[in-house]
Order: C-alpha cells, then structure tokens, then sequence
C-alpha cells in the first residue's frame, strides 16, 4: 500500500473506532460483583457526578411503595442513575424512624428499644446535604448532627462502626436473605450493595469493611430489597417497599 493510501486507511480505522466507542453506552454505576461466592450488584454515588435524594410519596401522598411508580412519579426519570429502598417502614409503607425529604423532617429520630432488625441496636442513620453524605449511629447522630439535613433515612443493625463489625454478627449466621445496604468511604463516595442471592449479615458486613473500605456502613432492609439500575435495564418489582433512595445524574455544568 503507498504511503498516502496508508495514511488515509489509518486516519478511516481511527475514525470508525471512535465512532464506535461513542455508540457504546455508558456502563452506568452498578456493577455485578462476587464475594466470598455470593453474587452481589455494587453501585456507587459519587458526589462529583450525583446527587442523592429520598423520596416516599406519590402525587396522591400515599406512599408510593414500588419503583414503578417511582420512575412514574420522578418530573425527569431519565436522569436517574439508580435507586434502591432504603430504610425500615410500618404496614402502610410509612417511615419508622428519622426520614427527611427534601429537607422536611418527615418522621423523628427512633431511638426506642424493640425486636426485630431495626432495633438490633446500635441502628442508624444514612443522610446528606448536597454532595456531602454520612452514615453514622443512632446515638452519634443525635449528639453531633446538628442542623438538618437534605436528606436522611434511618435504619438498622449497622453493619460496620468506626471499622469494626456489629458485635451482634456471627462470622456467617443462619439468617441469610436477599439484604441491601449503604457505606459512605473515605473519599465521600456512597456504595450502595444488594446482594443476588441470600447472604448472611457477617458476610455483607465483611464486604463493605474489607472490600468497600467503608468505616461506617448501615443495613437498608431484608427480603423486599430492590434496585432500579435504567443502565442494564433492571427495575425490580415485589413486595411493597417504603422510603427510596434515588441517586440521580447531575448536570454536566454543576460538576
């Protein structure tokens, strides 16, 4: 081949590959990964490229209860890069404990003594103001947090605290069912984890501390846990869920 012909053929090559990789979709912030053989989806927020809000009622102000009618509610679904359930609720799809949209305190701190997971204490509190976002105890919450804000959704067991593991947690326990969860890193980003199949607290807990590397990182829910990934396609149904966490693309000029 003569040279200028060379020349032309490569500059054709360089041309369609990049129109090819613009064509490839983005890959979007979830991810399936495996730990300790149990298959689990990770997704990240980061405070760079999204903003994080919860969300509860439909227009008609009961609660909305399912993801559909979450993706039918939200004014522009198309921006949205997950969402997850988050947080414990009543037979009514109502808050138990802290909640806040929007920054109006929708229910107050629970700090009462109970059965079940929430109050297999200490529990906790997964919450943001702009692109700053926490998971931190019931207790340390309420001595330190002062203002209110953004958003908050309050659950429990913890599963990480300052790095170690729930005292409560077998190495692997019996109870093993599908569970999401959140842990905030130390570079600010929010890892949001929902496992594929059946996984006990001690395994999801050692996931986000030596995997995630998250000091601090808090139980979302068990059994109805579902994710709405729009990048592969997935928007799971089942049992009616409660408050929702919606991480959400922020524009390109507020980057």
């Amino acid at each position: 081949m003569k040279p200028l012909a060379a020349a032309l053929f490569a500059l054709a090559l360089s041309s369609c590959s990049r129109e090819s990789e613009a064509q490839q979709p983005s890959a979007g912030p979830c991810e399936p990964v495996t730990f300790e053989s149990i298959p689990l989806t990770h997704c990240v927020a980061d405070p760079a490229k999204h903003r994080i809000f919860t969300a509860l009622d439909a227009p008609d102000r009961d609660p909305a209860r399912s993801l559909e009618v979450l993706a039918d509610m939200l004014p522009e679904p198309d921006k949205v890069a997950f969402a997850m359930n988050g947080g414990m609720f009543d037979s009514a799809g109502e808050p138990i404990g802290y909640y806040v949209e929007d920054g109006e305190r929708r229910q107050t701190l629970n700090r009462n003594g109970g059965a079940g997971n929430f109050h297999l204490l200490p529990n906790g509190v997964f919450y943001g103001t702009g692109g700053e976002w926490h998971v931190r105890t019931t207790d340390d919450f309420a001595a330190n947090v002062t203002a209110r804000p953004g958003f908050a959704t309050q659950s429990g067991p913890m599963l990480v605290i300052a790095g170690k593991l729930h005292p409560d947690f077998d190495y692997d326990g019996e109870s093993k069912k599908t569970r999401n969860a959140v842990g905030v890193d130390q570079a600010g980003r929010a890892h949001f984890v929902i496992s594929e199949a059946p996984v006990s607290f001690g395994k999801l807990a050692r996931y986000f501390r030596d995997e995630l590397q998250t000091p601090n990182a808090l139980f979302l829910d068990g059994s109805v846990s579902q994710l709405w990934d729009p990048a592969h396609g997935r928007r799971d149904s089942g049992p009616p869920l409660g408050p929702l966490i919606v991480v959400e693309n922020a524009p390109k000029d507020a980057r």
